[in-house]
């Protein structure tokens, strides 16, 4: 039986980034992941600048991999009215592929054991944690990162109660290619469509990330998401004109289905939830990376305090970190609750839309309200 400090489970952005954050400061820390690097994931693929100073701060730097700058947005009703607005604060356009990979080759270099497998089981006792693997690999820990995504079995095995319920979106992503500079590389755009709204956005691979997010009412009655694609999507003016003058580089497209916006436990059974195991903003908000990252931060912060200071208890710990990620999140993730109804909702779109043109500064205001201050370390 392996022995660590830290167990994270899970190495999407928010796991790695914990694991390069804590092993830099001298905590043992395995990570386990089922998938191996690199992969691509369904992501909007832009990430804001907010966490960019915390990144450097971990000597992560994502120059190197040379993203295309992003401070410009647009947003397109269904009948295809268009507005658009400078971001203030801005991101950068970058694919799963590249940066989940680039942060493990980080992690391995900090000193991080991973191993590829599945947990399948986690439990807590005494104040220590023992997970199982599918290998039936036995490890235990002092502490225990749940950084495996929007959905798992290990949902299931914790009883988690977002998971009883029946989630009604889909969730769907290609990378598309062009001859020509169709797509500018410093563009977010944002395009409503019945039954959901899809993202677009320019990647390092100079390919433009499409992804797009959908009620399950809206797809049931197509055969697949080809056929969706032709006959919804399509009715965007503006994502019927993208189609025409793209096409897609993937041999298929990737979908992830049963995602949930719904609130979700911080705390499970001990374990520390971080990025989309904690909670998910809209991805029309377009800093769900960034969060991920940041809570990684939250997250292992409070565990360094665990080691610096021995009257720091786990309760403590837990505490804590319940009452940073709710400081810095939850405000963010009810606007984008309220904005993805408005948004979804024909008649309000129509008239929020409206609205925007005529007073083109509140847009920005919105923006800041979905998106956090840039992080001082």
């Amino acid at each position: 039986m392996q022995n660590t400090q830290v167990i994270i489970i899970g190495g999407g952005l928010a796991g790695l980034t914990a694991a390069i954050h804590l092993c830099g400061k001298g905590i043992k820390v395995l990570l386990v992941e089922k998938e191996s690097y690199p992969h691509h994931k369904v992501c909007g693929e832009y990430l804001s600048r907010e966490i960019i100073p915390y990144l450097h701060s971990l000597e992560i730097d994502l120059e190197s991999i040379k993203p295309p700058g992003i401070d410009k947005m647009e947003y397109s009703s269904i009948s295809g009215n268009i507005i658009s607005c400078q971001l203030e604060m801005g991101g950068i356009g970058i694919s799963r592929y590249s940066l989940d990979h680039f942060l493990f080759q980080k992690a391995k270099s900090a000193g991080c054991i991973i191993i590829n497998s599945l947990v399948t089981e986690v439990v807590y006792k005494n104040g220590q944690f023992l997970i199982t693997t599918s290998e039936g690999e036995i490890i235990s820990s002092e502490f225990v990162l749940g950084a495996y995504g929007k959905r798992s079995n290990l949902d299931k095995k914790l009883k988690r109660n977002f998971i009883q319920d029946q989630s009604g979106w889909l969730a769907v992503k290609a990378h598309y290619k062009t001859t020509s500079d169709f797509y500018p590389d410093d563009l977010v755009s944002l395009h409503n469509f019945n039954g959901g709204y899809c993202g677009l956005s320019k990647t390092e691979l100079n390919t433009i990330n499409v992804c797009y997010l959908a009620t399950y009412n809206s797809f049931k009655n197509y055969k697949n998401t080809q056929d969706y694609k032709e006959q919804v999507l399509r009715k965007n003016p503006h994502l019927d004109e993208f189609f025409n003058n793209t096409e897609m580089v993937f041999d298929k497209e990737l979908s992830i289905a049963q995602v949930s916006f719904d609130k979700k436990s911080l705390i499970e059974e001990h374990i520390l939830m971080i990025g989309d195991s904690a909670g998910l903003i809209h991805p029309l908000c377009g800093n769900g990376m960034a969060m991920a990252i940041h809570s990684a931060k939250i997250a292992s912060e409070n565990i360094l305090q665990f080691y610096d200071k021995k009257n720091c208890t786990r309760s403590d710990i837990e505490n804590r970190y319940i009452e940073e990620w709710n400081h810095h999140f939850r405000s963010r993730i009810k606007a984008g609750r309220l904005l993805q109804k408005i948004l979804l909702n024909k008649s309000l779109s129509d008239i929020s839309q409206s609205f925007f043109s005529k007073a083109p500064g509140i847009l920005p205001h919105i923006i800041r309200r979905t998106h956090g201050k840039r992080i001082h370390v």
